[in-house]
């Protein structure tokens, strides 16, 4: 098969497309034909040599999403057969024309998606609900998405409405907020930059909530958006912390963790064990999938390019222009 190969840590150049061995895949598995699969912001942070793949996963192909159809079935494997369409999430090596995952871990495609939409959903919609899961988030709350301009940003802003909360965000420009508007953004902040040079949201989500602040805080920035956010947050409010986007250290005012009873939690879902994505799996079929099948909540799919140029495709999403997925065409 065709893989996208990282040859050595480095800048996209450093991707060549390459012939593998065919994935094995177990009693327990399915193999998949790929025929889309997202580029996301783990990907380029592995190529960097910065995110290593689990033990077991190819090293070296990276991908964490795939939609395609199943070609063959692992002996212990019931409910699934070969010509089957697929889609979820992996460990990695999925920008490959063939993936092997435990069956227990696939979605079937709904009658109402094309694979190639399929591809661009799994890992946005996944970690939006995950986390809105650790956050305990319940129906009647609002949620501050940082980056909701982004793949997972735009995801998430439908996944709360779905779930009938208020989804808030930050994003780098007005334009990516109006994108998240047509989505269902109750409103949306620029941050401005402080003397300090940390960002600066704060009071104006707070405007936005009537002073009161928001329940949850989904966090792909990290750094030093995390101190901020601990003053957005309302009384007994949770952050979750899902990516360090703006860097790995963060001063916080504990004073108010304490006085108004917060959480700051921080999750991954690449490192799970196999249980645990199991559990993250069923739980988005459960609750998540009937609004994928329904139409409710859609793909935000900026840019679809070839695996053959996926360098490209890593110097577009490291570019910070793209709103919405960029999705990898990878067989038919």
């Amino acid at each position: 098969m065709r893989a996208a190969v990282i040859t050595t840590p480095g800048a996209p150049d450093v991707l060549r497309i390459e012939e593998r061995p065919l994935p094995a895949h177990g009693l327990h598995d399915l193999l998949v034909r790929v025929v889309a699969a997202g580029v996301n912001r783990a990907d380029l942070v592995q190529r960097a040599g910065k995110y290593p793949a689990p033990p077991g996963v190819a090293p070296d192909i990276p991908g964490l999403e795939y939609a395609g159809v199943v070609a063959a079935v692992g002996d212990n494997v019931t409910g699934w057969r070969v010509g089957d369409r697929a889609f979820g999430l992996v460990p990695g090596a999925a920008h490959a024309e063939y993936v092997a995952t435990d069956a227990r871990t696939a979605m079937r495609v709904p009658d109402s998606l094309d694979l190639l939409t399929a591809g661009a959903l799994p890992e946005a919609c996944i970690t939006a609900h995950d986390a809105l899961r650790q956050a305990r988030f319940v129906a009647g709350e609002s949620v501050l998405l940082h980056a909701v301009g982004s793949g997972v940003g735009l995801a998430a802003v439908q996944v709360v409405r779905a779930l009938s909360g208020t989804p808030y965000g930050t994003a780098r420009s007005a334009n990516k907020l109006d994108t998240a508007r047509t989505l269902g953004l109750a409103g949306g902040v620029v941050p401005e930059t402080g003397e300090d040079g940390a960002p600066r949201f704060a009071d104006a989500v707070r405007a936005l909530t009537d002073g009161r602040g928001v329940d949850v805080i989904l966090d792909l920035f990290g750094g030093r958006y995390v101190g901020e956010g601990v003053r957005t947050l309302a009384p007994r409010g949770r952050l979750v912390l899902i990516g360090l986007l703006s860097g790995i250290e963060s001063t916080i005012d504990l004073r108010l963790v304490l006085s108004k009873r917060l959480e700051v939690r921080g999750t991954v879902l690449r490192s799970r064990t196999l249980d645990e994505r199991i559990a993250y799996t069923d739980d988005f079929v459960r609750e998540v999938l009937p609004h994928l099948a329904s139409g409710t909540i859609q793909a935000s799919i900026e840019h679809t390019m070839p695996l053959d140029d996926i360098a490209a495709a890593h110097a577009l999403l490291a570019s910070n222009t793209v709103t919405g997925k960029i999705v990898l065409t990878i067989g038919e």
